[in-house]
């Protein structure tokens, strides 16, 4: 009689399907915007217990859609890109300074941009949407949507946070 062992299966390649390199993809999305955000010193910001109605009630139409739906005016539609005036810009919804009026520059884009933001005014994550990776970025006291950052800016950062002006408010120095 002869002692056979049992058959072994020959190690197999790993194949991902698509099911799993979505959720892969997925989970990752998910994981990044506490990756890049940082602390949250805003966490208990009574602005974040307002609910969709509350907002709606609050801004106009198009703010509404930019800082709360995470919309996108019109290039060249905002009264905001052509400001030149000493002071600040802060967020719209909530009035938290994000940027002085000396960091905007004219990108060309038709919508104003800054080389940098007050230090901690803004939270970061990755978005999607177009299939490709872009850094998106809120206020960080009320998490209203206020555009996304580009690394096709000028010196000194070469950043370019491309802001949605419907997002935005000007305060004169």
């Amino acid at each position: 009689m002869s002692h056979r062992s049992p058959a072994v299966p020959a190690p197999t390649r790993f194949s991902p399907d698509r099911r799993f390199v979505l959720l892969a993809a997925s989970a990752l999305a998910a994981c990044a915007p506490a990756a890049v955000a940082g602390p949250d010193r805003y966490a208990a910001s009574p602005f974040r217990r307002f609910s969709a109605a509350d907002w709606k009630g609050r801004l106009p139409p198009a703010s509404f859609d930019v800082l709360r739906q995470e919309g996108t005016e019109r290039p060249f539609s905002s009264p905001l890109n052509d400001e030149h005036r000493k002071g600040t810009f802060a967020c719209l919804a909530c009035g938290l300074p994000l940027f002085r009026s000396q960091w905007k520059f004219d990108s060309g884009t038709g919508w104003p941009s800054f080389y940098t933001a007050l230090p901690g005014a803004l939270a970061k994550k990755t978005d999607l949407k177009l299939g490709v990776p872009r850094t998106e970025y809120h206020c960080a006291q009320c998490l209203g949507h206020q555009g996304h950052v580009f690394d096709d800016g000028p010196a000194p950062t070469g950043l370019r946070y491309c802001n949605n002006g419907v997002a935005l408010k000007f305060i004169p120095a």
